[in-house]
């Protein structure tokens, strides 16, 4: 069992997740002399600790580096910024979790049960792909595939070309009209004949000069080495190929918060995303668990916001804590 020092087997904050939202509450709470634990979690395929960064290149648009930054070097200073406080860090996940009853009880990927005064959640959300081989090849390599415009899009090399946006919902309307700013032209993929997209924000990419809409098309491959040169575009009705030069592909089709472990003890939205008791603050509905970065917010998930909430998750388990006698 983890000890907080004290001989009570406790701990004051422990923190699930380890993106700009874990680091920052981590930092925040170490310096408040939290002792903070955090769980950044286990290496696989689609995660890493670290997040959703850590499959992003270049980081233009965070403030403090002018020049940009790598994705994977900015979560490494986030960790060691982290680690200079004191935080026990442990590259495990917690796939259980007991909320009925205090402290909290939260069990490791390694079996180990850690009792906690207060948890931050900062797990994220992982973006959906198409599920390519050739996709995930590109994505992970910077090669030019992403699942975020507005994190990627404004990049020196998407500039004044053909680039590509698949989906149908608002998500994908708002990528392709980002993307509008700097490419000559954004094609839109869609499955069906018919957008998903609320009619204001379709009508916007339909009528928009620099945007084509491709009905009824589904990306069945992603062409390039080692950087994107084109789709394969299949017709979802008659199976018909055909190839779609680009040098970009941005996937929104949709973001899974990684709420699974919780549960159903924390009330989420309707697309699953943890649901906060105030806009302005962190907390969830139970006391005591504060939830912070993307795994709370479907509007921004940008770096800087889940860095922010993480921030606002850590004060305000410091001041709960105080409020129970906790120190």
């Amino acid at each position: 069992m983890s000890q907080d020092g004290h001989g009570t087997g406790v701990e004051k904050v422990v923190i699930v997740g380890s993106g700009p939202a874990g680091w920052t509450a981590a930092i925040y709470a170490a310096r408040a002399n939290l002792s903070p634990v955090v769980y950044e979690g286990q290496p696989t395929q689609e995660l890493l600790p670290g997040g959703q960064l850590m499959f992003t290149t270049d980081v233009e648009n965070y403030p403090g580096f002018p020049h940009g930054i790598m994705g994977p070097e900015m979560m490494k200073l986030f960790r060691d910024q982290a680690a200079r406080f004191a935080t026990r860090i442990h590259t495990e996940d917690i796939p259980q979790c007991d909320f009925s009853k205090r402290p909290f009880r939260l069990v490791s990927s390694e079996g180990t049960v850690v009792l906690s005064h207060s948890v931050i959640i900062a797990t994220g959300a992982k973006a959906n792909w198409l599920g390519l081989p050739s996709e995930q090849r590109l994505a992970q390599s910077g090669g030019g595939v992403s699942a975020c415009a507005v994190c990627d899009g404004a990049l020196p090399v998407f500039r004044n070309q053909h680039l590509a946006v698949v989906g149908g919902g608002d998500t994908a309307m708002e990528e392709a009209s980002y993307l509008t700013k700097f490419a000559s032209m954004v094609h839109l993929i869609h499955r069906r004949g018919e957008l998903r997209a609320s009619k204001i924000m379709a009508k916007r990419i339909i009528e928009s000069p620099k945007a084509t809409v491709h009905y009824w098309s589904k990306v069945s491959d992603v062409l390039g080495d080692p950087t994107i040169s084109g789709v394969v575009l299949e017709d979802t009705r008659d199976g018909k190929k055909r190839t779609l030069p680009v040098k970009g592909l941005f996937i929104a089709i949709g973001h899974t918060p990684l709420t699974g472990f919780l549960n159903g003890q924390i009330d989420l939205d309707d697309k699953g995303y943890i649901k906060l008791k105030d806009t302005y603050r962190t907390t969830t509905n139970i006391d005591g668990v504060f939830a912070a970065g993307d795994v709370a917010d479907n509007v921004y998930r940008q770096a800087v916001t889940a860095a922010g909430m993480g921030c606002k998750a850590a004060l305000d388990a410091e001041r709960w804590l105080a409020a129970q006698g906790i120190h």
